[in-house]
């Protein structure tokens, strides 16, 4: 037993010495500890230091204005407040005309200008008074020629504008017409000689009486035909509308003169020819019925008279006592704004139609 009781105190110091003993703590431990101080340290730091998002009040702001130099290369801008314009001299209360006014502007315009400044070129404006420019007259007023189906002529086929007093009045065998370009289409056929060729002297006579009305602010232009077209043209000068001049008309009638009616007819090449000189007035004379001019050949010659504002005029001579009651040339003169007349060639006296 008493190694018992002896026993039993020493292992109660033994426990007691363990259960009172101060911890002992390692370097790692004393780190970690410290990190984490820090961290909710700068944390709560943050926290306090943070500003609000926006209260909702305006901020005032303060603001200015800039001058712009503009300048060829590049801008220069200035503070207005540092460089404050200067007063003008010249005020527009005291010019005495709005021009006046305008050139003071002008001038303190140019003052304020910044130097090296030059102005944009105005492109609209150049254009605009190019524009509006009038377009210059040419001399002569003379038209183009155009080449004829043969080559062989040349002629003004553009009509111009003549002026009132360009225009006049003249009648072949009581058929007027107005103008001041006229063409005379007159047949020369064989068949102008019956009567003991009193239609071809006839026709002769009464182009000349025609040609006589006519002045120098007119131009007229003679066609004899049988199977081909025979123009007249002054020695030297391509087939084209002629003046009325005195000497020009005395050169015509020696043409007619020398006319001679022979040979067959065809009539659709010598109005053609008649209307490239685009006249004013064709007077269209023949007595061939035969060969008639197709429809087609006569809307034709419609679409080319009216493109040319052309009044074709027809008359005809005939063996009959009365006009025929279907003719092509009645047509031909409807259709082109023209007058058609009939005589019967048995009649027409020597000095007379």
């Amino acid at each position: 037993m008493a190694p018992d009781s002896v026993g039993i105190p020493a292992v109660g110091k033994r426990a007691q010495a363990v259960e009172f003993a101060p911890p002992t703590r390692t370097a790692p431990a004393l780190l970690l500890s410290m990190l984490v101080h820090v961290i909710a340290l700068v944390a709560l730091g943050l926290l306090v230091a943070r500003s609000p998002g926006g209260t909702g009040e305006v901020v005032d702001r303060p603001i200015g204005i800039a001058l712009v130099h503009v300048m060829p290369d590049r801008n220069r801008y200035s503070d207005a407040a540092q460089n404050p314009p200067k007063p003008t001299e010249p005020k527009l209360s005291k010019l005495k005309s709005p021009s006046q006014a305008t050139g003071a502007s002008a001038t303190t315009s140019a003052a304020a200008s910044p130097p090296n400044f030059t102005p944009p070129i105005d492109l609209d404006g150049i254009l605009k008074s190019v524009q509006s420019a009038p377009s210059p007259i040419g001399v002569t007023g003379m038209a183009g020629e155009a080449n004829l189906d043969n080559g062989s002529f040349s002629s003004g086929a553009s009509k111009g504008t003549p002026s009132d007093s360009d225009e006049a009045t003249t009648m072949v065998f009581g058929v007027s017409g107005s103008g001041s370009r006229f063409v005379y289409v007159f047949d020369r056929s064989d068949s102008m000689n019956g009567y003991g060729g009193r239609p071809l002297r006839a026709a002769k006579r009464e182009l000349i009486r025609s040609l006589e009305s006519l002045t120098d602010r007119q131009q007229f232009q003679l066609i004899f035909y049988n199977d081909k077209p025979t123009p007249f043209r002054l020695s030297g000068i391509p087939f084209q509308m002629i003046a009325g001049e005195d000497n020009n008309k005395i050169a015509a009638s020696r043409y007619l003169d020398s006319i001679m009616a022979y040979g067959a007819t065809e009539h659709e090449s010598a109005l053609k020819m008649a209307l490239r000189l685009g006249p004013d007035v064709i007077f269209f004379l023949t007595d061939a019925r035969i060969p008639r001019l197709s429809s087609s050949q006569l809307r034709e010659i419609q679409r080319r008279a009216q493109q040319s504002g052309t009044t074709i005029h027809a008359i005809e001579f005939g063996s009959d006592p009365s006009a025929p009651s279907e003719s092509f040339l009645r047509d031909l003169a409807s259709m082109n704004e023209g007058q058609y007349r009939y005589f019967d060639v048995s009649k027409l006296g020597q000095g007379k139609p």
